[in-house]
């Protein structure tokens, strides 16, 4: 099972690491399981960038960007060249040892989630 640690832009948020994480979840499934707060306007279905998160450790062990999410990546607020969206990032290896970064929310206007 994999293994994910949630670190945070905003530092009065104390950083999270789930374990034993089943392949086939997205990031923003381990978030929204295990009380993480990540936004996601559009319901996970890569419709916008409200979920968008830094990879800074396990890109391997995550589905290949898609064209689509790229576009969507470049509408974020501070794209960088680890930046993807939790809702596209699914976990392919059941020994990923997976960091996240998740920006500053508090410019997203949308749901708290």
């Amino acid at each position: 099972m994999a293994r994910v640690k949630f670190r945070f832009e905003d530092t009065s948020i104390p950083e999270k690491t789930i374990e034993d994480v089943p392949v086939g979840d997205s990031i923003l499934d381990v978030a929204e399981d295990n009380d993480v707060h990540l936004n996601h306007n559009c319901g996970a279905v890569c419709a916008c960038s409200t979920c968008h998160v830094y990879v800074e450790k396990g890109e391997d062990e995550l589905k290949e960007i898609s064209d689509r999410e790229e576009d969507f990546i470049d509408r974020a607020i501070n794209p960088r060249l680890e930046s993807r969206l939790g809702c596209q990032c699914v976990i392919i290896e059941s020994s990923a040892d997976i960091e996240i970064l998740i920006p500053d929310q508090s410019q997203i206007i949308g749901h708290e989630h």
